[in-house]
């Protein structure tokens, strides 16, 4: 039997810790959802979710920092589920980039009125590009560089994210409604923010991201041969020549310098490739389709051996994500952690080396960054390249004074966190222009919410709150043994064809993706103790639930032992019908006074097995889904 209903009502604190997946998400992606759905193989319906929500599902389901996965609470038993790779399965199956892409689209809503101008085509300005046009806003992206996507074509290199995904998933969203892509418009050089409102956009969002890369005090870092990281990138992304050394050392701890370091392995082979090293047929058909080398894993070992990583952190304290630093070490890169740079050693005003001294601390007691080295600890690692990777911050000289823009001391564009409107009325920003450098899901999210503000902002109108949807759940059950299944380990290529642009992880198939489903503890469902209203049953205190219960998560103790503070008392008798079920029609003030047994439950510890629900002989608890919808608009 299986009935529904929609008339419960649940505070935001509840969702985070029962939703956990879905409210770390900067889009509001309702993750486990869509777990479930691959774990039953129904995988066009999982798609619709990771999808509806999220612009950028194919990109994300590549490089995505997935902060899901740090909530997953199948993490604090084992684990998390490897949802970013489960993202990236069916976005394989169904996405833009797909053979067969799912239609997805949903109609634009009523033509608007209005027009809004975004200045960069990046994470941030193609999400609300997206979200806009399906308002029915028409939609103008003014894009600096020769192609869409910011640093998602020009930062992250192609071996994590290939050109063609981010030129599919960018397709899509110019096919959402009415968006105009306009490419080599700069800020500043081809038209001011005052110009855009002058030309009767009623809105302007800027979404220039951090492309310019911090500088490094040191001395030597004029000479030749010192690069900066984001300079690196771009140039090796848009496939201009780039010349670098055979012994390459980066300067950085965080995901950039990772990506710094990779790319510096591979052009070190690109360029200095041994003159032994013959190209098999394979090669041959590499160069063909992506105009790099691709040759034994002896020469590529080489190669790598010549690029290290220097950092102020020791490897548990680097900012970069842990499988970034993995893969670069499998890679064959160096880490040189626990070091400071000192200076840049130079010859004839070329690079031979980099000085370093060991770090003693990277934060002082309050925790502030603020690096201490150890005295006469000095070392020297040589080298002719060396490329600074130590952090970036956006180009913001193209506002003016007259744009009433509002820039902080650290030069990120001021906003009011809620609905990221700059001191500048209709103008609004998001993204690393504002918080710095962080996650494109976050950006993403920087997106959506921009999007809502400006329509409020120019109608009036305000966002619904989600709905949620309850089922009663007939005899649920798990998936067999499913505490018991390990993580997944998502494919990855080969380290000898890990070369020039292929891209290194390979994805799911389709057993090895709804093995991986199956861990998933589907946190949306609940185990509810209020009775059935309709036959007026009630709990007998039989103490069946608490033998059955595999994780010891309830426990049935006197009235008696539980303390009822004074600020407790008062919120109960504040809104007593909040508490009904719990309290089973007492009074807060007979609490402390009588007497009586009260089931308490861990739910922090239930893994919604649902022995319980089937063990009660008066079937007072149930197993309840609790499915929201409209959560993206959030």
């Amino acid at each position: 039997m299986l009935s529904r209903f929609q008339d419960k009502k649940v505070d935001r604190e509840w969702l985070a810790s029962n939703f956990p997946c879905m409210m770390a998400c900067p889009a509001g992606t309702n993750a486990g959802r869509y777990v479930s759905l691959i774990a039953e193989g129904r995988f066009e319906e999982a798609y619709r979710y990771a999808r509806d929500p999220n612009p950028m599902a194919s990109i994300c389901g590549r490089v995505c920092a997935h902060p899901c996965e740090t909530a997953c609470r199948r993490g604090e038993i084992d684990k998390p589920i490897s949802i970013r790779a489960l993202k990236r399965f069916l976005t394989e199956r169904y996405g833009p980039e797909s053979r067969h892409p799912l239609e997805i689209r949903r109609a634009p809503a009523a033509r608007m009125p209005h027009r809004v101008a975004i200045v960069g085509s990046g994470p941030v300005g193609l999400s609300a590009a997206h979200d806009l046009a399906l308002l029915g806003y028409s939609v103008t992206v003014f894009e600096a560089a020769s192609v869409a996507g910011g640093m998602l074509s020009l930062g992250i290199p192609e071996y994590r994210l290939p050109r063609s995904v981010v030129d599919a998933q960018i397709r899509e969203i110019l096919d959402a409604g009415d968006v105009t892509l306009k490419t080599n418009q700069a800020a500043g050089r081809d038209f001011t923010i005052r110009q855009l409102r002058e030309q009767g956009f009623d809105a302007v969002v800027l979404a220039v991201g951090a492309h310019r890369s911090r500088d490094l005090s040191i001395p030597g870092v004029d000479l030749d041969g010192v690069h900066k990281g984001i300079d690196f990138l771009l140039n090796a992304n848009l496939g201009y020549r780039f010349t670098i050394g055979k012994r390459v050392v980066v300067i950085g701890g965080g995901n950039v310098a990772m990506d710094v370091a990779r790319s510096a392995a591979r052009e070190v082979l690109k360029q200095h490739r041994p003159e032994d090293a013959e190209p098999t047929d394979e090669n041959i058909r590499t160069v063909a389709t992506h105009e790099m080398v691709d040759i034994s894993l002896s020469a590529l070992r080489l190669g790598a051996r010549e690029v290290s990583i220097v950092c102020l952190e020791r490897r548990h304290e680097m900012p970069a994500a842990l499988e970034e630093v993995e893969e670069a070490e499998v890679e064959g890169i160096v880490l040189r952690d626990g070091r400071g740079p000192k200076r840049v050693l130079g010859q004839d005003g070329r690079v031979i080396g980099l000085e370093t001294v060991r770090t003693k601390a990277v934060f002082d007691a309050s925790g502030r960054f603020n690096p201490t080295f150890e005295e006469h600890s000095e070392s020297t690692i040589e080298c002719d390249t060396v490329i600074l990777a130590i952090g970036q911050a956006p180009r913001l000289d193209f506002l003016t004074a007259e744009d009433g823009v509002e820039i902080s001391g650290r030069g990120l564009i001021v906003v009011d966190r809620k609905t990221l409107m700059t001191s500048a009325p209709g103008v609004f920003a998001g993204g690393d222009c504002v918080f710095g450098p962080r996650l494109i899901i976050d950006s993403v999210g920087d997106g959506k919410r921009i999007a809502a503000a400006i329509d409020h902002y120019l109608t009036g109108r305000e966002r619904p709150e989600p709905e949620i949807d309850v089922e009663v759940l007939d005899h649920h059950r798990m998936f067999h043994d499913f505490m018991n299944l390990g993580r997944e380990p998502v494919p990855m290529l080969p380290l000898e064809r890990r070369t020039g642009v292929t891209e290194v992880e390979t994805g799911y198939d389709e057993a090895s993706a709804m093995q991986e489903a199956r861990r998933c503890l589907r946190c949306w469902i609940n185990t509810v103790f209020e009775g059935n209203e309709p036959d007026g049953s009630q709990c007998i205190l039989c103490g069946g639930c608490v033998d059955v219960c595999p994780e010891h998560c309830l426990q049935l103790v006197p009235l008696e032992s539980i303390e009822f503070t004074p600020e407790v008392l008062q919120q109960i008798q504040a809104s007593p019908s909040s508490f009904r079920v719990e309290l089973d029609d007492v009074a807060a003030e007979e609490l402390g006074v009588i007497t009586g047994a009260a089931m308490l439950k861990d739910e922090t510890r239930c893994i919604r097995c649902g022995l319980c629900a089937e063990r009660c002989p008066v079937n007072v608890i149930t197993m309840e889904a609790y499915i929201l919808r409209g959560m993206e608009a959030r």
